[in-house]
């Protein structure tokens, strides 16, 4: 490398949001990047070729308690990513290894890879680089988790997800296929409703959007599961909650993934909770990174599924670092389709 270095964009938290966040939360940073000489034994430099953005981020802005510790302030705002090793003081990574681990908003980042599990090497052999941030990475294996772990569903059950055309959703709908359950979801938008079902094969989708009020949803939920609801994905929380409690049969499981109608600080109160008594629902929490015991086993079917065409999925993807405030903040009102990505090289 020449004496000019090279400099490492970064986005960093400037400021904690007070309700809905903006752009002004958050502030562009360039630093110089150690050369491959400089790096400390057992580091390895990973230049990142995409961003993962997800709804969990919201989240760690605040300063809250909550099942994981706050962003810092003035710090990289965390997020995984997936690149290539460009230099190493390592001997499990040469230089051009495909890689991904928690490499934060930017373009570059620097990691002591002999910490177990911090960094991951992966195939691109048959599965593109950017499927290891979805379809066979964490929103993957929180599908997987919470379908096969909580829900369970056996053959000719009726599953029901929200957010159903996003990252986790979609996999969701295909693996409960995969086990001969029928599978409806939510989405918002007629677009995301027809991808939903004439591409992902769900049974049936729900435009959440053309209902106003629990009555309707809850008639088209009717509609949509003629026999009821056995198992639920609930990525959102709030009226699409109540109504699938309206329609749940005994016994029926909820797999509380995420509560995006609640993530910038709003109540979500529950119409009817005594519904989960009178249907004896377990309604079951979970955090995936908290079962890293599956994570092999999930990679693997997901992993095949995608190889072999069996598992689709879609991506929106924004340009460039500087990109992704506003693509965050898009992801949060619905505005991807699919898994929400930046693309830095």
């Amino acid at each position: 490398m020449s004496q000019n270095k090279t400099l490492n964009r970064q986005i960093l938290l400037a400021s904690r949001p007070q309700g809905e966040p903006t752009t002004q939360n958050f502030t562009l940073r360039e630093q110089a990047l150690p050369t491959a000489d400089e790096l400390a034994e057992g580091q390895v430099l990973i230049r990142n070729h995409f961003l993962s953005l997800d709804p969990y981020m919201r989240g760690r802005m605040n300063d809250g308690k909550s099942y994981a510790q706050p962003q810092p302030l003035n710090e990289v705002m965390i997020g995984a990513t997936a690149g290539e090793v460009i230099a190493s003081k390592n001997a499990h990574f040469v230089v051009g290894d495909k890689v991904w681990g928690m490499g934060g908003w930017q373009e570059y980042f620097v990691v002591d890879a002999a910490q177990r599990g911090v960094l991951q090497k992966v195939d691109t052999t048959h599965i593109p680089l950017s499927a290891y941030l979805g379809a066979v990475g964490m929103p993957g294996v929180t599908a997987w988790y919470g379908l096969i772990k909580i829900i369970n569903p056996k053959a000719g059950e009726t599953v029901v997800v929200s957010a159903a055309s996003g990252a986790v959703g979609s996999v969701v709908g295909q693996l409960a296929k995969a086990r001969g359950a029928r599978a409806v979801g939510l989405a918002g938008g007629a677009d995301k409703c027809r991808y939903v079902v004439e591409e992902l094969g769900f049974d049936a989708c729900i435009d959440y959007k053309q209902h106003a009020d629990l009555r309707s949803l809850s008639a088209a939920l009717k509609a949509a599961c003629p026999n009821g609801i056995d198992g639920h994905f609930e990525n959102v929380g709030g009226m699409i909650l109540d109504a699938v409690m309206l329609r749940a049969n005994a016994f029926s499981r909820v797999a509380m993934c995420g509560m995006i109608s609640g993530y910038n600080g709003e109540p979500i109160p529950l119409a009817a909770p005594q519904l989960i008594l009178t249907n004896r629902m377990k309604v079951e929490g979970f955090i995936v990174s908290e079962h890293m015991e599956v994570w092999p086993e999930a990679l693997k079917e997901l992993g095949g599924l995608v190889a072999t065409g069996k598992l689709k999925f879609r991506e929106s993807v924004a340009q460039g670092i500087a990109a992704a405030p506003e693509a965050f903040l898009g992801l949060l009102k619905g505005k991807n389709f699919g898994k929400q990505l930046v693309k830095l090289v």
